[in-house]
């Protein structure tokens, strides 16, 4: 069976222009072989011929690609760069808008909205942040208007929710890493900054600011090793069992587990703020709950359920794939890049990775295509290992020499359960 090497089209042109680099080193790699292969072939004595080193100066075709492939990217950016283009929708490129509407609606709001931002890639939070205020808030209020609610309302206010449960949390993961998404010289873009999460966060399903110290003052402070509460490194990573405890563990005790580990690590304050930031969430729950059951359901109790098990979920995915060199996961979403700069702007990662390629290509870092880290959990716990395999990017010689058979064997070894002698070993606990 081999390797899927097409390019989905619904991505971005940043991610387009990634992949495209690392198939074209992978063809050259294998067309280099062939030709050494061939070699060998026609003459099988050695060849003494010492090949001359290349002139000072003179990059290599690859080096050169890479070297315009990162101008590029950077470019995208750059807002003096006439190549320019900040995001303003998930679902939609400038390309696919009507021009007229483009050049009269949406590149005004664009313009507008950057006034306000920090970042002027960054119009699409803008856009998320405007899509849930005129919809999931006013739809939540309706319900919760004393006889108001119908189950076919509710149902579908849950199943809209979820749908923008991952771009929200996402937009917040950039607010709680980047001190904000909007300018801080701007009163009313400061307000909302500081406002926003505060309404929104429980109708997402999120706790209020519980996201900000799990994630951030925690999870980055760990990185998946063993004092991680979220680690993967104790679980079986394909084993259904040891992810419905790894989910059960975090759903019911976080809010004990996470204050004791600020205690434990002389952070005081972080496990006051952590313990109250849950119990006060559970309390409005509660109260809405007790003022109408029915509505406070599906506007609160279901997405906080659904949400808490996205998170595993996606969390599961992203540090599944761990053995003894590194601890960090491997997969799409440069979730690895991430963990090693945390503050770096999403928009930078695709230029970065190009830029390190090389570091990321000894680190033996493994780069997976047309799969999100929900579809490597769904596919690691039902131990559909070719699929993921066939999804599989080499970027260094050493796995360009893989076939699907021997990536399926090298990701078998990445899955498993770490005993606590190699724990210790590896930490120096």
């Amino acid at each position: 069976m081999a390797f899927v090497t097409t390019i989905d089209p619904a991505l971005t042109g940043p991610d387009q222009i990634v992949l495209q680099n690392l198939y074209q080193d992978l063809h050259r790699r294998t067309s280099v072989r062939g030709q050494d292969q061939d070699s060998k072939a026609r003459n099988p004595v050695p060849n003494k011929e010492v090949t001359q080193p290349r002139s000072p100066g003179v990059c290599s075709p690859s080096k050169a690609r890479d070297d315009t492939d990162v101008t590029s990217l950077k470019s995208f950016n750059e807002p003096s760069s006439p190549a320019f283009e900040p995001t303003v929708f998930t679902i939609w490129n400038a390309t696919d808008l009507n021009p007229v509407l483009d050049a009269y609606v949406i590149r005004p709001y664009s313009r507008l909205a950057q006034t306000a931002l920090r970042h002027p890639t960054d119009v699409v939070f803008l856009t998320h942040i405007i899509l849930y205020l005129s919809t999931i808030v006013p739809s939540a209020i309706y319900l919760l208007a004393p006889g108001n609610f119908i189950w076919s309302h509710g149902v579908l206010h849950t199943v809209f929710t979820m749908w923008c449960a991952g771009p929200f949390t996402l937009l917040l993961h950039n607010h709680i890493h980047n001190n904000g998404i909007f300018r801080k010289d701007v009163w009313w873009a400061r307000w909302a900054d500081w406002g926003f999460p505060y309404v929104l966060e429980p109708l997402m399903g999120h706790t209020w600011d519980s996201y900000f110290y799990h994630h951030v003052k925690h999870h980055h402070v760990e990185g998946n090793g063993p004092n991680d509460l979220s680690s993967t490194l104790r679980y079986q990573r394909d084993a259904p069992l040891d992810f419905a405890h790894y989910f059960f563990r975090f759903f019911l005790l976080v809010w004990y587990d996470l204050p004791m580990y600020f205690v434990r690590t002389n952070k005081h304050s972080l496990a006051i703020r952590a313990f109250l930031s849950e119990i006060i969430s559970y309390t409005f729950f509660a109260t809405m709950t007790y003022y109408n059951a029915k509505a406070a359901t599906f506007v609160f109790l279901l997405p906080f359920v659904l949400l808490r098990f996205g998170l595993m979920v996606g969390n599961w995915g992203q540090h599944a794939l761990v053995d003894e060199s590194n601890r960090h996961s491997f997969n799409d979403g440069y979730h690895t890049a991430h963990h090693l700069n945390p503050l770096r702007h999403w928009r930078d990662q695709p230029s970065h990775f190009l830029a390190q390629k090389s570091a990321y290509s000894n680190g033996r870092a493994l780069v997976f295509h047309d799969m999100d880290y929900i579809m490597l959990t769904i596919r690691l716990l039902s131990k559909d290992y070719t699929y993921i395999a066939r999804r599989f990017v080499p970027i260094n010689e050493e796995q360009a020499r893989m076939n699907v058979a021997e990536v399926e064997q090298m990701l078998k070894t990445k899955t498993r359960k770490f005993s606590e002698q190699e724990i210790r070993g590896k930490f120096k606990l």
